[in-house]
């Protein structure tokens, strides 16, 4: 690959010039410069400089998470309040649907020249490596790899790890550790491409079935390829891996029991989905909360049977178990992060707002449609940011993709279940849309 993209780099510096002016040039309301729109848009851009700070080390990591954290601040407070905008005019890009179709395929051609260019890092290689523990069924690594990567996490490695295995193979068996080297590289690259993939199919998807506008949904995906923190994270698997199993739970929310078992996988990969279920649970409850529920547990008892494939007697299976369900995990791993520059108690008091919060959602808004289940999605996980022990903050691609979708979406208020959902388990026909009572 190096002959081929020889000299091929992707400078996050440079990026986040190139993709701020491209960002107001293409979003950006010149007829209406006081509008929500373009406050969405300068704040997003304004997030650039953390994880830059953070990346540039020598003392200035502090500063790029004290930063995010600000940043993240603003975003929780405008998402909060996005469920009162009931008012949402069509703010269209300065754009065609035809020149923001190219611009999306050709952003999304040049960051995947970047993964496929790029160095990955040794958190990548875990989910390949856990991969091929599970088809030779070798014993579990020790932590933190197993409480930071949960059973999910390379369970969906197997999709790019068998096709490596057969393509990948050592000349002779002294090479046997550099090919595994390479099958490794190979499948985390591979990973990291189908998860932006999943990622912007799902966002168009949204736009057109659930938005009903294709072309919001071509620039809402444009906008996320061009944030400058998708190019920085760009290779970065456990970022864009939740964030795709997230957008198409979303995508699924007309099917109950497939939004369940995507929400269920997204909270066995990296936990902190598993505070979506009160709100999720509540958007269902006049109906369709039973297939929700069937949909999650079926994924959790999948998971949960994967470790047996990776313990070698009941001890282990119990220790993965619950690094599963993030215990003792999420308190006692090394903190990486903002939280190693200040006093543990705050974060004791952050946690605990983050899960009255999310308890809260099963009760507020009382009557939850598609729009406040997106936004109220994104409030969680981006207020997981502010307790997560593992780089807390810089995470953002587990809450981007719903944060766009939060700032393109139109009026959604006749999007509830009972309006939206067939009365059966197996879906039927698309009922049609009408304002429930």
């Amino acid at each position: 690959m190096d002959q081929i993209l020889y000299d091929y780099e992707l400078n996050p510096t440079t990026w986040v010039y190139v993709s701020s002016l491209m960002t107001i040039a293409i979003f950006f309301r010149f007829n209406r410069l006081f509008s929500i729109r373009n406050f969405d848009l300068l704040v997003l851009l304004a997030m650039a400089p953390g994880p830059l700070l953070v990346a540039r080390g020598a003392g200035y990591e502090r500063i790029g998470y004290a930063w995010l954290f600000a940043i993240g601040g603003v975003w929780l407070v405008r998402l909060l309040a996005d469920p009162a905008m009931v008012r949402r005019p069509l703010l269209e890009p300065n754009l065609s649907a035809g020149g923001l179709t190219f611009m999306d395929c050709s952003l999304f051609l040049f960051l995947m020249m970047g993964v496929l260019a790029g160095d990955v890092t040794t958190d990548d290689l875990d989910g390949a490596r856990r991969a091929d523990g599970i088809l030779e069924r070798k014993e579990a690594p020790p932590q933190p790899v197993v409480e930071t990567h949960r059973p999910g996490y390379p369970l969906l490695h197997l999709l790019a790890s068998v096709p490596s295995r057969a393509l990948v193979r050592p000349p002779t068996p002294a090479m046997e550790k550099e090919a595994e080297l390479a099958r490794h590289v190979m499948t985390a690259k591979t990973m990291a491409i189908l998860s932006h993939l999943a990622v912007v199919l799902g966002i168009v998807t949204i736009g057109l079935r659930h938005f009903g506008n294709l072309r919001t949904g071509i620039a809402a995906a444009g906008l996320y390829l061009l944030t400058p923190y998708s190019a920085q994270m760009v290779g970065r698997v456990d970022h864009a891996l939740p964030a795709a199993l997230l957008v198409w739970a979303v995508a699924a929310y007309r099917r109950p029991m497939i939004a369940g078992i995507l929400l269920g996988v997204a909270a066995g990969t990296i936990f902190y989905p598993v505070f979506l279920l009160p709100l999720w649970l509540s958007f269902y409850w006049q109906r369709g909360r039973l297939r929700f529920v069937a949909g999650v547990v079926l994924s959790i008892a999948v998971l949960v049977a994967s470790l047996t494939l990776t313990s070698s007697d009941m001890a282990s299976f119990n220790a993965q178990l619950r690094q599963m369900v993030g215990w003792p995990g999420t308190w006692t791993n090394s903190i990486i992060g903002f939280w190693a520059y200040t006093e543990s108690a705050y974060r004791i008091t952050a946690t605990t707002v983050f899960v009255v919060l999310s308890l809260s959602f099963a009760l507020w808004p009382a009557q939850k449609n598609l729009g406040t289940l997106i936004s109220c999605s994104a409030v969680v996980m981006l207020g997981a940011q502010f307790w997560n022990p593992q780089d807390g903050g810089l995470y953002i691609a587990w809450y981007l993709p719903l944060l766009i979708l939060t700032i393109f979406r139109p009026n959604l208020e006749d999007r509830v279940a009972i309006a939206v959902l067939s009365d059966h388990w197996l879906y039927r026909r698309r009922p049609q849309l009408r304002t429930a009572a």
